[in-house]
């Protein structure tokens, strides 16, 4: 029996156009992302916690190669959330310097519906902090109340200018809230589908197990001795899997970290 060359080619391109978090194509079908310029959306109620429709997630940035989701998310230990706080009790300024680069930051994710988009369902668009004191700023003023409410809510504009107007390498978006109360959608049966189904931001990206995050710390802390490892195992076999480049762009450090291996576990033995 020969092999099907078919099946063959297909896997290879599978496997070859998948990343971390999913592919491009799969990102887009979760997340909303605004462009430059205009767009309506409607912030719907978040199927998960109605009373909420905001949810704050935790990153690591820049620790391995990749960003990760902070163990907190799910209420459990994280080592570098424990060895950020050991870092915090003593009295050295690099400490400190170190902690604040690696501790979690927020970012959070909301329901939305974009409006001219309606057949692509809930998708979740994520936003810093700045926004997230905007958009609560807006639910705080009596005068515009609960924008979420599926009756009576109100489409928010968002408007995202591009790093040559706004002076800085980012796009930036303001929002601002519409004056006219609307309903989420006029079919009922639509408005049930879009509040039932939802994505879950926490399964969407990796949990990674503690020892493994614990692993990645220490290597980021000793890049010189993780450098060498790769050697030798580079040497071992030249069939070595790429590993993704990460989005950060700060480069990891090239110092070797004043934290040796016995030093490092340490800290976790408070």
């Amino acid at each position: 029996m020969s092999m099907d060359l078919n099946a063959i080619k297909n896997r290879l391109q599978t496997l070859q156009n998948k990343k971390p978090g999913g592919n491009k194509e799969d990102r887009s079908k979760h997340f909303w992302k605004p462009t430059v310029g205009k767009q309506v959306i409607r912030i719907v109620p978040s199927k998960f916690d109605k009373s909420n429709p905001f949810k704050e997630v935790f990153f690591h940035y820049g620790v391995g190669n990749r960003s990760m989701a902070a163990l907190t998310n799910w209420g459990e230990k994280d080592p570098i959330v424990e060895f950020v706080s050991q870092l915090r009790k003593t009295s050295d300024k690099e400490n400190w310097r170190l902690a604040k680069k690696i501790e979690p930051k927020m970012r959070i994710f909301a329901p939305v519906i974009v409006r001219g988009e309606e057949e692509k369902g809930v998708r979740l668009w994520e936003f810093g902090k700045a926004m997230y004191m905007e958009l609560l700023s807006m639910a705080e003023d009596e005068d515009i109340g609960d924008y979420t409410a599926v009756v009576d809510g109100r489409d928010i504009l968002i408007e995202t200018t591009g790093p040559e107007t706004n002076g800085t390498m980012y796009n930036k978006s303001s929002a601002r809230v519409r004056t006219k109360q609307t309903a989420l959608s006029d079919n009922n049966s639509q408005v049930k589908e879009w509040l039932s189904e939802q994505p879950d931001v926490t399964t969407l990206y990796k949990k990674y197990e503690f020892d493994e995050m614990k692993d990645m710390l220490m290597s980021y802390l000793n890049p010189e001795a993780e450098a060498e490892t790769s050697e030798d195992s580079e040497s071992e076999s030249p069939f070595v899997e790429e590993t993704p480049k990460s989005t950060y762009s700060e480069p990891a450090p090239k110092k070797k970290s004043n934290f040796d291996e016995d030093e490092f576990d340490s800290l976790f033995n408070d």
